[in-house]
């Protein structure tokens, strides 16, 4: 056995390959742990890079940093996860045209690392409100581009790692990411003292797209065996294949209104952002403890999650859920308390809670969905649900007003609520395995 193999064996708990197996292509089963750490190693670069422009906390920092209008913060969010959303059900019936689906990752993932890179000279040249409308526009056309690599990622983990495995694997993934975010935020701290510099950013976003150029070539790397190209469709097929799954799969259904719904815990972090940047000042220390926080949650959460995701992935939905219920109920409440409370290091302690139980969110449902998915549809799965999602996402933007005419506190409890609706729907999921039945 080679020190490779012996290491996964280790990380994954496997010792009958050979059973486990049986879930992908007999051929893919030797290459499983090369491609287990390729994949994780993708993650870890590709994840690192989206931390250190994340739409949640750095870009609208820098849209701040600039003085660029606070509306476009409120579209960030929406128009990353919309744009990266809309289109799958388009994508899915192209991809099936493809022996191999790897290269729509890669090619995705290029797109992605470049859009961050092209919002360098759009803050360099551009006034603060053209500038601020740029970024937001590169973001949604790189959103489009890792849409693609969404749909065809989750082909091919599905076709190279076999069930059982995967929640791990995703969990390492955000591991290994979470730790060299956690390096970032300690090295933006202790060397970024300058709130008003803009440099900083700019080195941020430059970093971010080359980590995903950096992702895109472990992600070729990946042997992937060829898949069956039957059953292509354009996109009036695809969405009316999609449309007789919503039809005829209750368990289906209730996975993405749960997922809908427990969309507001994503959807809800900006505004705690917002909310702490109200109380305690828009200095980027408090940038880098948030950086830190929401690394310390990937590495301390993610192996949690991951395995509890192999065993019951609709029980890490409804954990998440919860813990992001009680504590995002508790950040609301830090605005009430003595001025002394209201500082970064505890709001840091709270987005590193709410940093975890969007995790556990985040892999129960990838998890869910790619187990409960049956291998000849899966892309369709996958498509239908991110079309429907994106399009409650786009239109999430609007609950922006919420906070603009009455308060970010009010928003918040909104949130709250859609967050315990989310928790109950996905109560009542079937088990993943029957999800199809």
């Amino acid at each position: 056995m080679t020190t490779l193999a012996q290491v996964y064996e280790f990380i994954t708990e496997d010792d009958d390959e050979g059973e486990v197996c049986q879930t992908i292509p007999a051929e893919a089963c030797t290459d499983v742990p090369r491609n287990f750490f390729l994949n994780a190693a993708n993650g870890a670069a590709t994840k690192l890079g989206e931390q250190l422009a994340s739409p949640s906390l750095v870009l609208p920092w820098l849209l701040d940093t600039m003085g660029a209008p606070l509306f476009l913060t409120g579209w960030l969010v929406p128009v990353r996860r919309a744009m990266a959303l809309l289109p799958q059900l388009v994508i899915a019936g192209r991809i099936r045209r493809f022996e191999q689906r790897k290269w729509f990752w890669a090619g995705g993932g290029a797109g992605f690392g470049l859009g961050f890179l092209l919002m360098i000279p759009a803050v360099m040249l551009l006034s603060p409100l053209a500038a601020g409308i740029a970024i937001v526009l590169l973001l949604g056309v790189a959103s489009i581009a890792r849409g693609v690599s969404s749909v065809a990622y989750k082909d091919v983990l599905a076709k190279t790692i076999p069930m059982g495995r995967r929640g791990t694997l995703l969990a390492t993934r955000a591991s290994v990411a979470g730790v060299l975010t956690l390096a970032a935020g300690a090295l933006l701290r202790l060397y970024v003292s300058d709130a008003s510099s803009l440099t900083p950013y700019l080195i941020l976003l430059g970093v971010a797209g080359a980590l995903w150029f950096v992702g895109v070539g472990f992600a070729l790397a990946i042997s992937e065996e060829p898949g069956a190209t039957e059953g292509a469709r354009n996109p009036l097929e695809e969405a009316r294949a999609g449309w007789h799954l919503l039809q005829e799969k209750a368990g289906f259904r209730r996975f993405i209104l749960a997922r809908a719904l427990l969309l507001s815990v994503r959807l809800a972090i900006p505004f705690y952002i917002l909310y702490a940047r109200d109380l305690i000042g828009g200095a980027i220390s408090g940038l880098s403890i948030f950086v830190i926080a929401t690394g310390l949650a990937e590495v301390l959460s993610s192996p949690f999650w991951g395995r509890f995701s192999d065993r019951d992935s609709r029980a890490v939905m409804v954990a998440g859920g919860i813990m992001s219920i009680v504590v995002g109920a508790g950040a609301l409440a830090l605005g009430w308390l003595p001025e002394a409370w209201q500082t970064s290091l505890v709001f840091g302690v709270a987005i590193f809670l709410i940093g975890v139980g969007k995790a556990g969110v985040r892999l129960g449902r990838k998890t869910y969905l790619v187990d409960g998915a049956p291998d000849a549809d899966r892309p369709t799965y996958v498509a239908v649900t991110n079309t429907l999602i994106g399009t409650i996402t786009l239109a999430g933007g609007g609950l922006g007003l919420i906070a603009e005419l009455v308060s970010v506190q009010a928003l918040l409890v909104v949130f709250l609520v859609l967050m315990a609706l989310g928790v109950l729907v996905a109560w009542r999921m079937p088990a993943a395995e029957e999800m199809a039945a």
